[in-house]
């Protein structure tokens, strides 16, 4: 993990384990913690946001892989770590004890096979979620019931990272199957709605 600061050199804050890959983090802002979900290991790697040796947060079963890629996005909200699942489709929540510790894994969602990233668009816990090889962005209500809302026509290119500042969601698409337009769109979100602002 590195830290990077305008006009300044880039700085290695942790060392996180070779045979792993970590893929989402996410900032714990009250805390001052990171949490790092590693799609290899199937583990929720938590580091000072100061730098320091990373600690094995959360290692449950949920969070492995079914043979390509576990654990992926990660966001704090609500109290807990939500993390995706790639190859199990689902969309996990892990709650933060008052004594920083993992409490136990709930699955809030299922069959989002290929999910990526997911970002919340409000104080409750609906959800977006970046659908990588599908092309396809979702949209997660606290039920688990969950509905496409963006596809190809919109301009993802195999969606991999998502973010949701204010009513806009940004969602970065890498085109690694399409290999044809990584692109960033911007899309204004309202009411669970979403409409197209901005490529």
């Amino acid at each position: 993990m590195w830290r990077l600061r305008p006009g300044g050199t880039p700085q290695r804050i942790a060392a996180l384990p070779p045979d792993g890959l970590p893929n989402g983090l996410a900032l714990d802002r009250h805390s001052g913690l990171l949490y790092v979900a590693d799609s290899v290991l199937g583990t929720v790697w938590r580091v000072p946001v100061g730098g320091g040796t990373p600690t094995r947060w959360a290692a449950a079963p949920e969070l492995r892989s079914a043979g390509f890629l576990g654990a992926n996005g990660i966001k704090i909200h609500n109290g807990a770590a939500w993390v995706s699942n790639l190859d199990k489709g689902t969309v996990l929540r892990i709650p933060l004890t008052c004594h920083g510790s993992a409490g136990p894994v709930e699955t809030r969602a299922t069959g989002l096979v290929d999910i990526d990233d997911i970002d919340f668009i409000g104080a409750g816990d609906t959800l977006l979620a970046a659908i990588n090889k599908d092309n396809e962005v979702a949209l997660v209500r606290p039920d688990g019931s969950h509905s496409i809302v963006l596809t190809a026509a919109d301009g993802l290119e195999n969606p991999t990272s998502l973010a949701v500042r204010g009513g806009t969601a940004y969602i970065a698409s890498g085109a690694y199957f399409t290999n044809s337009d990584p692109n960033v769109l911007a899309v204004h979100v309202e009411h669970g709605k979403q409409r197209k602002r901005a490529d």
